[in-house]
């Protein structure tokens, strides 16, 4: 008998299948002389559409919700099922025993595995692999322990209330809010409180009012040091005068140091990485976005194994592996990594409880290297530079705390205190692996405090300078003391690293989801990103008013979250959560049906539609701007913009824009000019002299082109001519 091992993806089903010896190949499926592997494409089934309970529901009616099935059904998903069909004819084999799955070892992998076990009705035996990388060892290992199937029923539970609970509102809501406002307006129970904590912070910039403040420095010579009230005060006066006066009686005064306190300090190495974690030092310190730093990752981890599973939310390392660390080291002890590591492997590991412990590890440890055998030319740009902060960051929990001496003094200057501080590095330890040295790392900062001010380069210098030997009752003499002036500052707009850091905060979505959230709202336009920040658009500023507060409330949805969790680990009620939940839908629907709240769509142009003569919309799509009918009766749709056609041009290679004249269909190049006729008789074909004279003559004077094509036209025939 055999036994049939059900992977996520095709690629993984492959590596499976050649650890595991099943040479033979068939279309949709490996075979060997122990197992059949197949695989599913992501998700193959998922919950029916709403017109699959009603045909009624094709239809957007605010009066047929809400919708709320009693028994949430299953379906194929047509553009896969294909793939269901031949796993479907497997299953049916008599000489296989039992069912292995080897899906994602996560909430949305188990989801993927039993829903299509349940549409196939397999009622024999099933087995878990769960593994945390997908390297040969990690595969032959979790083949050799494979854990009952019925092991993880709580994280099947949890994914199914997932996915419904999100079917319930989401659908809902949407349906709810679009058609009573006539527009595409989406809402869920993580995306609208992610974008109302945006819409919180825009709140708290609009009603800020800067007020200049102004602090006073004294300069000895060897140091300098910042006037303060007191211990806790920050140094700032709101009154210029005051701060000139002070300035001037500092200058006039004799000083003597007050008080000398030296405090021996150490900064523990970070730990090791969780997804969100890795996805805001990428976004802080690369630019990626959570969603890129997502898709390189599972690059690293499944197609060149030289990652952990990357959708953990745990930052510690288990004691099971603590073995493999010298190996790991070893392997990563390559390009620059190499003098990291060499004085690491030639004496015993300093392993601590600070990054192992098995109390706070959840499915899966923190990410760290594998012991594949890594070649760095071998990764694309994106993959190398992921990859080296996980690697460093690896590295960084064998070296030792960063021990510092912290220096603090108060001089008295005329009864007046000034304070000042110094560091000196004692032993870099960690921040080696960095070479920051002893400087901080700014990219350590709290990324989701806006703060009201900031301080000067002046302030951060009197607190991060080297202080000269000094002792209690020192004279010193002041050199100069000077006010300088400043403004508070509004809180900043949330970066994506900012963003997350929330979200985890209030326990919004997933480690594995936040990155697809924030990509939601950035495709349904609610959100949009403006140099490295995150800002509502006027159609989200729009939404998060329309939606219910309970829906808004971050609150609400984090305590859902950390109720699916207690379903995961068997402690929690499926059918009382979902029970609330269709409550809590027929709430927020009836909400959206009594509101008298107006919706203004924020890209209604001036423009009329041709059919039916309502305005037209602006939307934004793949292939540029297009412009469509308000009314939703109406089917009109057209380009605002050329579309861009798979044509290049035969000049700078670049995609050509699709246009309509009079004389037809013609591609061009934006950037050189060059123009091709698209017709039945010269489809695609380069236009000869005498065609580029008449589809000058044709297109100058069509009044929907821009006034300077005609010019640009002739131009580049001219050129064409000259050369």
């Amino acid at each position: 008998m055999k036994s049939i091992v059900l992977a996520e993806k095709p690629s993984v089903a492959k590596e499976l299948a050649r650890v595991l010896g099943c040479t033979e190949r068939h279309k949709s499926h490996f075979e060997g002389s122990r197992y059949v592997v197949t695989w599913a494409l992501g998700h193959l089934v998922t919950l029916a559409e709403p017109e699959d309970y009603d045909t009624k529901y094709k239809t957007w009616n605010l009066e047929d919700l809400p919708m709320l099935p009693q028994t949430m059904r299953l379906k194929v998903m047509r553009e896969t099922s294909q793939q269901y069909r031949a796993i479907e004819q497997l299953c049916k084999r008599g000489d296989l025993s039992e069912l292995i799955i080897a899906t994602d070892a996560g909430r949305e992998g188990e989801l993927v595995a039993r829903w299509i076990m349940e549409l196939v009705r397999w009622r024999k035996p099933f087995k878990r692999l769960w593994i945390s990388s997908q390297t040969d060892q990690a595969i032959r290992e979790g083949f050799s322990r494979l854990k009952p199937g019925a092991d993880y029923n709580g994280l099947y539970a949890s994914a199914v209330c997932r996915a419904e609970a999100d079917w319930l509102i989401g659908l809902n809501v949407t349906r709810a809010l679009t058609s009573k406002y006539n527009a595409q307006l989406a809402a869920g129970r993580v995306q609208t409180p992610t974008l109302a904590m945006m819409m919180e912070r825009e709140r708290e910039i609009a009603d800020f009012r800067s007020v200049p403040y102004w602090t006073v420095t004294a300069d000895f010579g060897t140091l300098k040091a910042k006037w303060r009230r007191g211990e806790q005060h920050d140094g700032r006066l709101y009154d210029e005068a005051e701060a000139k006066e002070l300035a001037a009686k500092l200058s006039r005064a004799k000083a003597a140091v007050e008080t000398v306190r030296m405090i021996e300090k150490q900064e523990p190495q970070p730990l090791a990485y969780d997804l969100t974690e890795l996805q805001r030092d990428a976004n802080r310190k690369l630019g990626f976005s959570a969603k890129m730093t997502s898709t390189v990752l599972q690059r690293l981890y499944e197609q060149h194994k030289l990652v952990t599973y990357p959708r953990t939310d745990s930052r510690y390392l288990s004691a099971d592996i603590v073995p493999t660390f010298k190996n790991r080291l070893h392997t990563i002890a390559v390009g620059p990594y190499a003098p990291l590591v060499a004085p690491l492997t030639r004496k015993p590991l300093q392993v601590t409880k600070r990054f192992v412990d098995d109390s706070k590890v959840t499915d899966h440890h923190a990410i760290i290297p594998t012991e594949q055998v890594v070649i760095l030319n071998a990764l694309s740009v994106e993959e190398r530079k992921l990859y080296d902060l996980i690697v460093r960051r690896f590295t960084s929990l064998f070296y030792p705390a960063y021990r510092y001496a912290e220096t603090s003094v108060v001089i008295n200057a005329g009864g007046e205190k000034l304070f000042a501080k110094g560091v000196v590095p004692k032993e870099n330890g960690w921040r080696d692996v960095y070479g920051t040295g002893g400087v901080v790392d700014a990219g350590e900062e709290d990324e989701e405090a806006g703060g009201t001010a900031t301080d000067s380069a002046e302030d951060r210098a009197a607190s991060s300078q080297k202080l000269p030997e000094l002792s209690k009752g020192q004279s010193l003499q002041v050199r100069s003391a000077v006010p300088t002036s400043q403004r508070t500052l509004p809180p900043g707009r949330y970066t994506e690293a900012g963003l997350l850091s929330r979200m985890e905060k209030h326990h919004l979505g997933t480690p594995a989801t936040r990155a697809d959230i924030i990509e939601k709202l950035l495709q349904t336009e609610t959100v949009e990103r403006k140099m490295n920040r995150i800002v509502p658009t006027a159609k989200g500023k729009q939404l998060i008013e329309l939606v219910s507060n309970e829906l808004r409330s971050p609150d609400l949805t984090a305590k859902w979250e950390q109720e699916l969790e207690r379903i995961a680990r068997g402690q929690g009620n499926a059918a009382a959560f979902m029970d609330d939940i269709r409550r809590q839908t027929t709430r927020l629907v009836q909400q959206v049906k009594m509101s008298s709240q107006e919706y203004k769509p924020h890209n209604l142009t001036s423009s009329k539609c041709p059919e039916c003569g309502a305005n037209l919309l602006e939307r934004k799509g793949k292939r540029g701007k297009s412009l469509v009918c308000s009314n939703r009766e109406c089917e009109y749709h057209r380009m605002a913009e050329p579309a861009l056609t798979f044509k290049r041009c035969p000049q700078c290679h670049k995609r050509m824009e699709l246009h309509e004249g009079k004389a037809g269909k013609y591609v061009q190049c934006k950037s050189c000019n060059v123009i091709e006729k698209l017709d039945e008789s010269s489809p695609g074909g380069r236009v000869g002299r005498k065609q580029q004279e008449k589809l000058i003559e044709s297109y100058s004077d069509n009044e929907s082109l821009s006034s300077g094509l005609g010019d640009a036209l002739r131009a580049a025939l001219e050129k064409r001519n000259q050369d």
